[in-house]
């Protein structure tokens, strides 16, 4: 049985209604706050994609009005379920934007489960999204993912695990100072920029990073500004997987 849902959420981001576009409605702009490598077709009726090692998801394109409006909706699977994303755009003074998010839909047996995630997840990466336009305008992130097993520990032994990676204290606090050094890339030093029971998230001069301790596996949602990115999905997943070894 498929169950109805609805998130609805604003915030107000340092950025122009242009900018904020730019981030919400266009792959290399989603690339740098969201999941995945997107792409988006510029148009009603075109095609959103997002690849997520190696899983692709499609939704069509149901709004496109530049600096103003954008929606998707993914096609209706076998039991019905499908989701729908709104993206309402609008200019404040002082060079800032309202922007409302309405995420919308149907989900199966385990509805209860997938909505608390998904009302967990949605501060956090609007969060990201601030984070982006605020210390990197007009520039594109590379998207970087990880993951490995957790080898049966529990989320909290893996969060534990990442704070000692991160050369982080506990409890983690905002505005933490973390050290890492993956082989094979420059040092990480940045600042916790958002922690909770799930996330840890650190922004550095050239990146944000998104560590995040689940069941089962742990995974990585990095987004990186620096001019020399080659390797570094390979080395975060050889960080990630000596960590957790």
């Amino acid at each position: 049985m498929t169950h109805p849902f609805e998130i609805e959420l604003e915030t107000t981001l340092p950025a122009s209604p242009e900018q904020v576009w730019e981030a919400i409605a266009t792959g290399p702009g989603i690339d740098s706050w969201f999941m995945g490598r997107n792409e988006v077709e510029p148009r009603e009726g075109g095609v959103a994609s997002m690849d997520t090692a190696g899983h692709r998801e499609e939704a069509v394109i149901t709004a496109h009005e530049p600096g103003k409006r954008f929606a998707t909706r993914t096609t209706e699977g076998e039991d019905g379920r499908f989701m729908a994303f709104e993206y309402l755009i609008e200019g404040r003074g002082r060079g800032s934007t309202v922007l409302r998010v309405v995420h919308s839909g149907l989900l199966g047996d385990d509805w209860q489960d997938e909505y608390d995630a998904l009302r967990r997840g949605w501060p956090f990466h609007l969060h990201t999204l601030r984070e982006y336009l605020a210390h990197f305008p007009g520039r594109t992130g590379v998207p970087v993912f990880a993951m490995a097993p957790t080898h049966g520990r529990t989320p909290q032994e893996v969060g534990a695990a990442l704070v000692r990676g991160l050369s982080l204290p506990a409890p983690v606090t905002v505005g933490a100072r973390a050290h890492a050094e993956p082989a094979g890339l420059p040092p990480l030093d940045g600042e916790v920029v958002w922690s909770d029971d799930e996330r840890t998230e650190v922004r550095t001069a050239d990146g944000i990073y998104t560590f995040h301790h689940g069941s089962g596996m742990a995974l990585m949602f990095h987004h990186l500004f620096g001019p020399d990115t080659a390797g570094a999905e390979a080395a975060w997943q050889r960080w990630l997987t000596a960590v957790l070894a």
